[in-house]
């Protein structure tokens, strides 16, 4: 990809640019390869990353030269020297991330780092791959809009995406070479540029969710007669199941709408791909089916469950499966910075995990020799579940006041942690649960979720930060204990 939208850049300047500049282009540039990640590290202590997303984004990203990166993350504080702790962690950890006389970062190598509780991202390079200042601070920014809205994840990929165009780049890719152009009167060719740099991208884009639409309305056409045959056995007279049911009534209508975006779009050319108004198009055809192929699982699952027919154990722990995530999650939350894991309400959560761990076993068994009913399996799960959403919102209050210095703070970080049901965003922990049976019979605020606390709680300790520190220019030494180190990095506020 990089490497023809290189040689189209080249081709389009030779065309546009003028005899002379144009004809200098062709003969002293060559279009920079494509090279993909030679290695992938990633360490996560602040938890905070979905590695099923990341990893594969970042495999995928092109370097202009062969890169190892490296991603490192923890929890610290507004006043922590996010480059010293980086250097401390490379030293302890990773030695072979420094040059053998140990003052610089080895060469080929990038590393970013994020500390989403104190509100830092930075980036380092080897020699070989250093870019300006100015240029560091781009590959910061490129992830703090969505680092500020609790999306760690998208803003890793998205930082280590702006570094890739950055690291090593050719002459002829630098903005500065573009406004060359505008001021000796290429305004053709600067315009041309960018538009065929935001065609390139809006059509990877689409290529993308047509990919994940695509996969989605096989699944729903190849298990329709099932998902049908499902639906016509679910007991009317439960509670779960005439939800379900209602649901599945548009299920048709909402199938055959999915068909008619799925010939719309297949209709489109590469070409048309490109353009905005058609990756709308195909982002609706991704959404219509993703949402649809969950939805047939749920009636599958329903339809086990309540009539306890073959697959129904493997349909229940599907629906236990996000209780089962939230109770290991319990412990890692608590031990965040600020998480006031020795409070009351800490205790609360701890007492609530180990009861409901046995609890789980015993339902399992009950089902199974029939002592208790689907239905009334369902309903502990939903009052275990209330009951978390219960206790993760008195420990939310701990949180707040432990941190908040004023009510004014407290204030602010009480409007996040509510807020985070409903925008947990692309990519983070708390979207990964599927809707299941509780899911589709509940609103999808009904339960309040480790994952989501985490979110609410990183978000909300952020904002904090960034008000009490008034944002944050770049930090460039390593600290006291850096000593003679002077590798190329910086970190910066967000």
């Amino acid at each position: 990809m990089r490497k023809s939208l290189a040689c189209a850049l080249l081709a389009l300047l030779a065309l546009l640019g003028g005899t002379l500049l144009g004809g200098a282009l062709l003969g002293g540039a060559t279009a920079a390869p494509a090279v993909a990640p030679v290695e992938v590290v990633v360490q996560d202590d602040a938890g905070v990353l979905y590695q099923a997303q990341l990893l594969p984004a970042l495999r995928s990203i092109d370097f202009y030269e062969p890169t190892e990166v490296a991603v490192y993350t923890y929890n610290g504080s507004a006043s922590d020297n996010l480059n010293e702790k980086v250097l401390q962690y490379a030293r302890s950890n990773h030695p072979e991330w420094i040059s053998a006389d140990g003052q610089k970062w080895a060469d080929g190598l990038f590393i970013f780092a994020l500390d989403p509780v104190g509100r830092h991202v930075g980036t380092y390079m080897g020699e070989d791959r250093k870019v300006s200042l100015a240029q560091r601070e781009d590959i910061q920014n490129a992830g703090k809009d969505l680092f500020r809205d609790a999306q760690w994840t998208e803003g890793t990929i998205a930082g280590i995406r702006r570094g890739a165009e950055l690291i090593n780049q050719p002459w002829y890719r630098f903005w500065a070479f573009v406004g060359m152009l505008w001021a000796s009167g290429g305004v053709v060719v600067a315009g041309a540029l960018v538009w065929l740099i935001v065609r390139v991208r809006t059509k990877t884009k689409s290529r993308a969710e047509l990919a994940r639409g695509e996969r989605s309305y096989a699944n729903v056409s190849t298990d329709l007669q099932v998902t049908e045959l499902n639906a016509a056995t679910i007991p009317e007279g439960s509670r779960y199941g005439s939800i379900v049911l209602e649901k599945h009534r548009t299920f048709l209508n909402r199938y055959n709408a999915a068909t008619e975006l799925s010939n719309a779009v297949h209709d489109l050319t590469p070409a048309a791909l490109g353009q905005r108004k058609n990756l709308k198009l195909v982002r609706e055809f991704a959404a219509a089916t993703t949402e649809l192929d969950a939805l047939d699982d749920v009636i599958a699952d329903t339809n086990a469950l309540l009539n306890h027919a073959s697959g129904w154990a493997t349909a229940w722990d599907r629906q236990v499966a996000p209780l089962r995530t939230d109770l290991d999650g319990i412990e890692d939350l608590l031990a965040r910075d600020d998480a006031q894991g020795d409070s009351a309400t800490a205790a609360a959560l701890r007492a609530f995990r180990d009861a409901t761990r046995r609890d789980l076993e015993q339902w399992a068994a009950e089902l199974e020799s029939g002592r208790i009913s689907p239905e009334s399996a369902l309903d502990r799960l939903r009052d275990a579940r209330t009951e978390l959403s219960t206790l993760l919102k008195n420990h939310a209050e701990t949180v707040i006041e432990g941190y908040a210095r004023n009510e004014r703070e407290a204030r602010l970080m009480r409007k996040e942690m509510e807020g985070a049901p409903n925008r947990g965003g692309k990519g983070n922990p708390g979207q990964t649960y599927g809707p299941g049976i509780l899911g589709t019979v509940y609103p999808s605020t009904y339960f309040f979720s480790v994952p989501v606390f985490n979110i609410g709680f990183s978000s909300a300790v952020s904002d904090i930060s960034a008000a009490r520190a008034g944002g944050g220019g770049s930090t460039t030494g390593y600290g006291s204990s850096g000593g003679s180190f002077s590798g190329s990095g910086s970190s910066s506020g967000f």
